[in-house]
């Protein structure tokens, strides 16, 4: 069985002053992953990033709330992260394994950041991580724009850090 992950679609990052790159296809596709994993009975987590006290991204900021336009249900599970690795500090790894979660579906921003070091993880734990080629996103650099960024990615990690798929052909 597989797991999804979706990471830091937080209020902060994704309607903050950098808009991400296409960030409604994003939130069509990750809506879409939601309803295949309901359907399949595949567990869902999804992580918030929280910095320390008197940060912007504190715990409880406002900054942080995940955002409206996910289509979450109650039994959906939600924890809070202060690294860009979702398994660093958090007890995610258990509770994968408690579930029966051969691998992870990973989904989110930033792609350079959280999905990256996430995806990056997951293998080494020994979980099988798939990254949705089209569900991960993030904001435009001075180095690089957003959608070369996403390409980089997705070609860097496919193969011996995860198995990238579009979420059109995944299906739990």
């Amino acid at each position: 069985m597989y797991a999804l992950l979706i990471l830091d679609m937080q209020v902060g990052l994704f309607h903050g002053p950098d808009k991400p790159w296409a960030g409604e296809a994003l939130l069509n596709t990750l809506n879409s992953l939601l309803s295949k994993a309901r359907k399949a009975g595949a567990p869902v987590f999804l992580a918030r990033h929280v910095g320390p006290p008197g940060s912007p991204i504190e715990p409880g900021s406002p900054f942080t709330q995940l955002v409206q336009e996910l289509l979450l249900q109650g039994d959906d599970v939600v924890f809070e992260k202060s690294r860009p690795n979702a398994f660093a500090m958090t007890d995610l790894a258990d509770r994968l394994k408690a579930c029966g979660s051969q691998g992870v579906v990973i989904a989110g921003m930033k792609t350079q950041y959280c999905v990256d070091s996430t995806c990056r993880a997951a293998r080494d734990l020994g979980f099988d991580a798939v990254l949705i080629a089209d569900g991960h996103t993030c904001t435009d650099t001075p180095a690089l724009k957003a959608e070369n960024i996403v390409a980089h990615h997705n070609a860097t990690l496919a193969g011996p850090f995860c198995r990238v798929v579009h979420a059109e052909n995944w299906h739990f």
